[in-house]
């Protein structure tokens, strides 16, 4: 039976659990802690990132994820907590997902950029 895009963010958020934009900010900066922004490429482009966050957008994070492959990004790894974001939270549930299935454990949805910026989050550009 098909699913709608929407009932596969909802499975995706069950299995992403969320982080306030305070709590991010708390693990921010720390070695064991990576940012995934996986909007595209237009959209941080207009508004900027969180410091430091690895950008790999929803359409090739698996590829940079994937510890087996050679085009992977070794900012990436299953060992450290991966905390994702996107516009309005959506992409970042469907690619914690993604990460899960790929042996990530400690992975987190933010939401959206958005609510990181208005938190007073570290944004460059």
């Amino acid at each position: 039976m098909p699913r709608s895009i929407m009932d596969q963010v909802k499975e995706a958020r069950a299995l992403t659990p969320d982080i306030s934009p305070q709590e991010a900010m708390a693990l921010h900066g720390r070695p064991d802690v990576v940012f995934v922004d996986v909007r595209e490429g237009e959209e941080l482009a207009a508004t900027g990132k969180a410091s430091g966050a690895v950008h790999a957008s929803r359409g090739t994070l698996e590829f940079k994820a994937d510890p087996a492959l050679p085009s992977r990004n070794p900012a990436l790894s299953p060992e450290k907590t991966v905390i994702l974001y996107c516009a309005s939270g959506g992409r970042a549930a469907l690619a914690g997902a993604a990460l899960r299935e790929l042996g990530y454990e400690d992975v987190r949805n933010l939401g959206g950029f958005k609510d990181w910026a208005e938190a007073g989050g570290p944004v460059e550009r």
